[in-house]
């Protein structure tokens, strides 16, 4: 072989030759600095970005449609005004159901969810116990940032609580039980003498009434009648109250099927419905197979770190929902595999403050 010759095969195997792709197919590009500083203009090429910046730009695209879906008014023939629970009557032409996990609550994404309960911008909640008392608990005392490296063994001597990088002193939880326990004596009260049935949704309301503090997602939820469901309100600190008082003063009933049927009933008479989904478990399936009561949702989001590879619910993408028919066949929906406390705030900052805020006022 001479030194000039080249090699065939490697030669092919190197510089195969492509295939043309579509005219439209998008060119991955970033933010030129040069540009200046200007955070708008920077998510805006997010989607242009690649990896978990174009499923980001994505997310923010699909809750923009969301939003504009729900802004277009209701006919009249479609307000179903012989409704009796007024928390199931359509005020919106896309029902936006919200989920999220309690550590959602206990990092600063709890400040986005309450702006946007605050402003009515969603139309119903889905949560896990922590995600309810977390919130409650911070309205008594304060969560602080600590470190990822902490000892365990050390911290329980010292009655700290660790939820990752943050630290709960367990007097917390100690004023939680001294504020918590004479509402549940009154719920009991009010069970025996007018025959309440408690619900989960009942009591996370109750407690919003109760907390009386502007910086409560329950306090805006209640005041402004979006429904909270927590079908395992138990798992939680809330439910160790429940426990203890079921020694104290026992008999407190709690129905969770009421709530399923109003949840299910939220979405079977939705217009259009949307998904906003931060974290798995739970709150995840129970919003989506509230959907599948009218075979799928329209607009899906979901924020995670989980994969699908271990069968689990959690980590599942979009299009084994549309499996279930829990979203419609024709959806464009987007999991953003990613942190939610680095990703969240920019999604709402992009979506709901940029339709509903101006001259720093919220229309």
């Amino acid at each position: 072989m001479s030194k000039s010759s080249e090699p065939s095969q490697a030669k092919e195997a190197v510089l195969q030759e492509s295939s043309k792709l579509p005219d439209d197919t998008p060119v991955v590009t970033g933010y030129d600095w040069n540009k200046g500083l200007d955070y708008e203009a920077l998510f805006q090429t997010y989607a242009h970005f690649g990896f978990q910046a174009t499923n980001l730009g994505h997310a923010i695209n699909e809750v923009h449609e969301m939003i504009k879906c729900r802004m277009k008014p209701l006919d009249d023939e479609k307000l179903d005004e012989y409704e009796e629970d007024e928390f199931i009557k359509r005020k919106s032409n896309c029902t936006i159901f919200l989920g999220y996990t309690s550590n959602m609550v206990s990092c600063g994404v709890r400040e986005s969810i309450r702006f946007l309960v605050q402003h009515k911008l969603i139309d119903c909640i889905v949560t896990t116990a922590g995600g309810v008392e977390e919130d409650l608990i911070k309205c008594l005392a304060p969560t602080y940032i600590g470190s990822f490296e902490l000892e365990g063994k050390r911290l329980r001597e010292q009655g700290i609580n660790r939820i990752g990088n943050l630290l709960v002193p367990n007097d917390n939880y100690c004023k939680f039980e001294n504020w918590v326990i004479p509402i549940l004596d009154e719920m009991l009260a009010e069970q025996q003498s007018h025959g309440i049935l408690w619900t989960p949704s009942k009591v996370i309301q109750r407690l919003g009434e109760k907390i009386n503090n502007e910086n409560s997602i329950y306090y805006w939820a209640a005041k402004n009648k979006i429904p909270v469901f927590s079908p395992a309100l138990t798992d939680g600190s809330l439910g160790d109250m429940m426990y203890f008082h079921s020694f104290r003063n026992p008999g407190l009933v709690l129905d969770i099927i009421s709530d399923l049927r109003r949840l299910n009933t939220m979405a079977v008479k939705a217009n259009n419905s949307g998904m906003i989904i931060i974290g798995g478990g739970v709150i995840k399936h129970h919003i989506c197979n509230a959907n599948l009561m009218r075979n799928g949702a329209d607009y899906s989001v979901f924020i995670n770190t989980a994969s699908e590879f271990d069968g689990s619910d959690s980590g599942a993408r979009p299009d084994e929902a549309i499996s279930w028919g829990k979203i419609k066949k024709d959806a464009t929906p987007v999991k953003v595999y990613a942190e939610a406390s680095l990703v969240f705030p920019i999604l709402i900052a992009e979506t709901f403050v940029k339709h509903y805020f101006k001259n720093n006022k919220v229309i």
